[in-house]
């Protein structure tokens, strides 16, 4: 997957990737997509989120949060209210934290919610990119809110790259979750 450079190309691979885990969350039986993530003993990658989320409907909050964070972050900016990506206490080195809270905050979330939240939240993000030129999108620097950034960067970080991010889990959980039945 090449990282989009125009606004066409960053509502296409959005939405295809978006598809995509769809597809493979679709493609699951309900007890894999109802089950408890479980990589084995032998798993071991080290960043947090393999051990904070447990479940399909923590990952798909996880985006529509992700989702939100973009959404506020532009609009507050668009109308002149400056505020960072990350909302105060949080910053890039303590990121994770949040996510942590994001987690904490929907474990009473049923999974149809976080489905319905997220497909909804995935909209607004597409129908506010579609606002946006391709200069504005990826020129640097052309809003002083994104600092050395692209706006377009950040609309790949919380959607294409996001949702590729989602699907590796997902696929691990599919394979770890067959591994373990197949010996039962």
């Amino acid at each position: 997957m090449s990282r989009p450079t125009t606004k066409a190309d960053l509502i296409q691979t959005a939405n295809e990737q978006f598809e995509k885990m769809w597809k493979l969350i679709n493609a699951m039986t309900e007890d894999e997509r109802s089950a408890t993530f479980n990589f084995g003993d032998d798993f071991n990658r080290k960043e947090a989120h393999w051990k904070r989320d447990k479940n399909i409907r923590d990952i798909l909050i996880h985006l529509y949060e992700w989702h939100q964070l973009l959404l506020n972050w532009i609009e507050a900016n668009k109308n002149g209210e400056p505020r960072p990506f990350l909302p105060e206490p949080y910053n890039w080195k303590t990121y994770g934290d949040m996510n942590v809270k994001f987690w904490e905050k929907h474990q009473s979330t049923p999974f149809e919610d976080s489905k319905k939240l997220l497909l909804e939240s995935h909209k607004k993000v597409l129908d506010l990119i579609e606002q946006f030129s391709n200069e504005e999108l990826f020129e640097s620097k052309h809003f002083n809110w994104t600092g050395t950034t692209s706006l377009g960067s950040y609309c790949i970080s919380t959607t294409s790259s996001h949702y590729d991010w989602a699907i590796k889990k997902l696929k691990q959980h599919i394979k770890s979750y067959r591994n373990v039945n197949a010996k039962a």
